[in-house]
């Protein structure tokens, strides 16, 4: 069972991610590790915290990527 909310957090936090503006996205990603830390084992919220924090970390970088230009 656990296994499986496990899972359904991660694709909450890349669902979030593709969709959300990003302060949403945090938003989103603390309200997601505050339930989970109710429900899942210490090893496997860790887990969830360490996917989540990369994700993070994914959706900054993308951000502040600068835009390409073509100069001709």
């Amino acid at each position: 069972m656990s296994e499986q909310i496990l899972k359904a957090c991660k694709e909450l936090i890349d669902d979030a991610k593709v969709g959300c503006a990003d302060l949403v996205f945090k938003e989103i990603c603390l309200e997601t590790l505050s339930r989970a830390r109710n429900v899942l084992p210490d090893k496997q919220f860790n887990q969830l915290v360490a996917y989540t924090a990369e994700k993070m970390k994914d959706k900054i970088s993308f951000e502040v990527q600068p835009e390409l230009t073509i100069q001709g």
